[in-house]
C-alpha cells in the first residue's frame, strides 16, 4: 500500500501575500482523494521525531536557535518565512514524516510526502524556505538504524540542492545527484558528487534524454540500498522562480523513469515534494498529483 506523510501544521498560514503556496498542502490531499487515487488508509500523520534525529544532521546550536526562536536576524532573513514555534514545530514534523515514509518505503518498496523536499537547508542554517533537512534527517536514521550503508539522493527539483551537498561533502556512504538549472539559486552553488547544470528554456526532450542516459548508469555504480528522491515540479516553463522550459508531460515523463528504475531494480525509494511555484495553482497540484499516481499505478 502506498503510504504518504500527512499533516494538518503542512498548510501552517504565513502572512498575508507572501509568495510561498503553502495552499498546495492543503489542496493536493483532497484532490488525490477527490479523484480515488488515494483513500484516507494511504496518509499517515507523522508527529514530533526523537531530538538525537535532527542533530545527527544539524548543529545542536542552530537547533537551538531554532527552537528558542533566536535565530540571528540576518540568518533568520535567509530563510524566508517569519519564523514562530508553529513553523519550528511544522519543519519537524515534516522531518519525522519522511523517516516514517522511510519505514513504509523498506516495506512496501516506496512512500511519499505531502511536504519535504527542505535541501537548502545546512548542517548549522537553513535558507530559501528551509529550516531543517528532511532527507538528510531520514538518510541518517537509515543509517544508524537500519544498517543502511550507501544511499542515492536524486534531487530533480529547479534548484541545486545546496544544503544537501554541504552535509555529505565529506560522506561517501550517501551520494548526491542533484540535475538543476544552471542559472537559478542558489548563485553561489555547493559541489554535489554529481551536478548536472541546466541551460536556461531546457526543454523535455534534452532534460529527459539526459536523465535517462546518466542515471542507470549512476545507480549501477554506486549500488545503492535506498534510494531519496526529490520530485520538485519547479522545472515547468510555467514556474516563477524557476528558468526551464519543460511541460508538464515532460515532468510526468521524468516522475516515471526515476519510479519504474527505483521499481525494478527493487532498490526502495522516498519522495518528497520540494518545490513548485507556477502562479496557477491548478498546474502545482496536476504535476505533484502525477507524481503520486504513477506511484500506485507502477508500484500496486
Amino acid at each position: 500500500m502506498l503510504k504518504i506523510a500527512y499533516h494538518p501544521i503542512f498548510k501552517h498560514p504565513l502572512p498575508s501575500g507572501h509568495r510561498f503556496p503553502m495552499e498546495k498542502y492543503d489542496l493536493l490531499p483532497k484532490q488525490l482523494l477527490h479523484e480515488g487515487t488515494c483513500t484516507q488508509e494511504n496518509f499517515f500523520e507523522p508527529d514530533l521525531p526523537e531530538m538525537s534525529n535532527i542533530l545527527a544532521v544539524h548543529n545542536e546550536e542552530y537547533v537551538t536557535d531554532l527552537l528558542e526562536l533566536s535565530v540571528e536576524k540576518r540568518a533568520a532573513r535567509k530563510i524566508g518565512f517569519p519564523l514562530s514555534k508553529e513553523l519550528i514545530q511544522r519543519e519537524l514534523i515534516i522531518a519525522d514524516g519522511t523517516m516514517k515514509a522511510c519505514d513504509y518505503a523498506l516495506k512496501y518498496g516506496i512512500a511519499m510526502n505531502i511536504a519535504g523536499g527542505t535541501h537548502h537547508a545546512y548542517t548549522n542554517h537553513g535558507e530559501a524556505f528551509c529550516l531543517l533537512n528532511d532527507q538528510a534527517i531520514a538518510a541518517r536514521y537509515l543509517q544508524k538504524e537500519k544498517g543502511i550503508k550507501k544511499i542515492l539522493i536524486i534531487d530533480l527539483d529547479v534548484h541545486q540542492g545546496n544544503g544537501t551537498a554541504e552535509i555529505f561533502q565529506e560522506d561517501a556512504s550517501v551520494f548526491t545527484f542533484s540535475m538543476h538549472g544552471k542559472n537559478n539559486y542558489p548563485f553561489r552553488k555547493e559541489t554535489s558528487d554529481l551536478d548536472i547544470e541546466l541551460a536556461d528554456h531546457t526543454k523535455d526532450k534534452e532534460y529527459l534524454d539526459l536523465l535517462k542516459q546518466i542515471l542507470p548508469d549512476l545507480i549501477a555504480e554506486e549500488k545503492p540500498e535506498f534510494i531519496f528522491y526529490l520530485s520538485g515540479v519547479d522545472i515547468l516553463s510555467t514556474d516563477k522562480l524557476g528558468k526551464l522550459g519543460c511541460t508538464i508531460d515532460g515532468c510526468k515523463e521524468r516522475d516515471r523513469f526515476v519510479l519504474q528504475t527505483c521499481h525494478d531494480l527493487k532498490i526502495p525509494v522516498q519522495v518528497s515534494m520540494g518545490g513548485g511555484y507556477s502562479p496557477d495553482i491548478k498546474i502545482i497540484l496536476e504535476a505533484h498529483a502525477n507524481t503520486f499516481r504513477l506511484a500506485q499505478k507502477i508500484y500496486f
